[in-house]
C-alpha cells in the first residue's frame, strides 16, 4: 500500500437526529488518485466537508499526513495542503479570474503567486482568455475550470473535488475529466467525489462506493468498474 496521506476512520456526522454518514473509512495514498462514487444523497459532499473541517464530526478519527486534524478549521488545513473545490464551484462572482486565482494564494506568502497563474492558465487557456472577466459572467463549465484552478493556487498535496462534472455539457465533461487526469499525472494526489461512475472509475487506482452514508465497496478502479453490482447500480446495466 502507498503511504497515506490522508485516512478516515470510522466517521460519523449528523445533522440533528439524521445520521448522514455512519461510520465510513478508507484512505488516500501518496500519489493516488481516489474516486468515491454513489447516488445523490449517499452522504459523499457531507464526507468531503466533514474532511475539511466544514462539517463538525459527531464520531470517528482523521488524520492527514500522519495527524489527527478532526476539529481543525478549513483555512488550516489548506494552509496544510488539503484543499477542496466544492460542489456547485463556489467562484467569487463580482471579481475576476485573476482576482479568483489570487484568493487561491491568499494563504501563501511566497513571491512564486503570478508565476503560478500563468502555470494555472496553461492548464485552462480558457481562463487566460478572458483573465479580467467577472467570474460570475462565465458559464458553469467555465466557473468550474476557474474553481478548479483557485484550488490548485493553494499548491495542494490532496486535492479533494466534490461533483466536478455535475450540471456540465458532455464536451465540457470531457474537458474536465481530461483535466482532472492530468492534474492528477503531474503529481498532485486526488480524491474525487462524483456520481459519474464510469469516467471517475475509469480514472481511478481505487475506488469506493458509499450507499445511504456507508462504504459498500472498495477495491481497485477498474475492478469496481467491471463488478456487475456497480454496472446495475449506477450504469443502468
Amino acid at each position: 500500500m502507498t503511504t497515506p496521506l490522508l485516512e478516515v476512520q470510522g466517521l460519523k456526522v449528523a445533522y440533528g437526529g439524521i445520521q448522514a454518514v455512519k461510520g465510513v473509512s478508507f484512505h488516500v495514498g501518496e500519489g493516488e488518485l481516489v474516486s468515491l462514487i454513489g447516488a445523490n444523497g449517499a452522504g459523499k459532499t457531507t464526507t468531503l466537508k466533514a474532511v475539511t473541517g466544514v462539517q463538525p464530526v459527531a464520531e470517528g478519527e482523521i488524520r492527514y499526513l500522519g495527524r489527527s486534524i478532526r476539529g481543525q478549521g478549513a483555512w488550516d488545513l489548506v494552509r496544510q495542503g488539503l484543499v477542496m473545490v466544492p460542489e456547485g464551484r463556489g467562484t467569487f462572482t463580482r471579481m475576476t479570474i485573476v482576482e479568483n486565482l489570487q484568493m487561491g494564494a491568499f494563504v501563501r506568502s511566497d513571491g512564486e503567486v503570478d508565476a503560478d497563474i500563468d502555470k494555472v492558465f496553461g492548464i485552462f487557456p480558457r481562463l487566460k482568455e478572458r483573465a479580467r472577466q467577472l467570474a460570475g459572467t462565465m458559464s458553469g463549465g467555465e466557473q468550474q475550470m476557474l474553481a478548479m484552478g483557485r484550488a490548485l493556487m493553494a499548491r495542494p498535496k490532496v486535492l479533494l473535488m466534490d461533483e466536478p462534472s455535475m450540471g456540465l455539457s458532455p464536451i465540457m465533461v470531457d474537458k474536465i475529466f481530461e483535466v482532472v487526469a492530468d492534474i492528477h499525472a503531474r503529481g498532485t494526489t486526488v480524491l474525487l467525489v462524483e456520481q459519474n461512475a464510469s469516467r471517475a472509475l475509469v480514472l481511478a487506482d481505487r475506488g469506493y462506493v458509499m450507499d445511504s452514508g456507508e462504504i459498500t465497496m472498495a477495491g481497485d478502479g477498474r475492478a469496481l468498474l467491471s463488478d456487475p453490482r456497480v454496472r446495475a447500480a449506477y450504469l443502468g446495466e
